[in-house]
């Protein structure tokens, strides 16, 4: 099967981008967007200077609980920055949400919680909110976190949009909040 379609297959609709996107990203971008692609995992990434942020991550059913996603993970941390991740807020009937978080609890990553991230999908027209987590190595701050968030979204998220979906995601002010007096409950600590 397809890269592409692995990830289709296993990320909601207004999560993904499209296989346009992603792959003029990998061809016009190859300098900071990257693709580690195995018979049982793909693993898209943006690598800055400062900081590595994980776009998506699939590791298929059958090689689950085999350590390949730790593997995969420690491969990045070993490039000693910061990384960086959205996921969706817990959602009980959906058993996977909760196994992702307690696997991202397991290696080390932390909740932002002064950083709100809600952003209109263009493939859904609906709002959806996802919450960041980050792995620290030197104890970065939440504002070198909420930065990097804002240079992706830029970078990335928002790259040639219109050409790809007829349609422009919203300016990154209205879709990254930061707030250091308005922490949420931390995703992380009862999981």
């Amino acid at each position: 099967m397809h890269w592409y379609e692995k990830l289709n297959q296993y990320f909601p609709v207004e999560e993904m981008k499209s296989k346009e996107h992603m792959e003029t990203l990998l061809k016009e971008r190859p300098d900071i967007y990257h693709k580690d692609e195995g018979p049982m995992h793909v693993l898209m990434y943006v690598e800055l200077e400062t900081f590595v942020f994980i776009d998506y991550l699939f590791v298929s059913k059958d090689s689950r609980g085999q350590g390949l996603g730790h593997k995969l993970i420690d491969q990045l941390k070993e490039k000693g920055k910061p990384i960086i991740l959205e996921v969706e807020p817990v959602d009980y009937e959906d058993t996977d949400t909760e196994k992702r978080l307690k696997f991202y609890k397991r290696e080390g990553f932390e909740h932002a919680q002064s950083i709100g991230y809600r952003r209109r999908s263009l493939a859904t027209n609906e709002v959806n909110a996802m919450e960041i987590l980050f792995w620290a190595p030197n104890n970065e701050t939440e504002e070198m976190i909420f930065d990097a968030m804002i240079k992706t979204y830029e970078l990335i998220h928002t790259y040639k949009d219109t050409q790809f979906y007829g349609a422009s995601y919203q300016p990154v002010d209205e879709v990254l909040t930061f707030s250091e007096n308005d922490n949420n409950n931390d995703l992380l600590k009862d999981i």
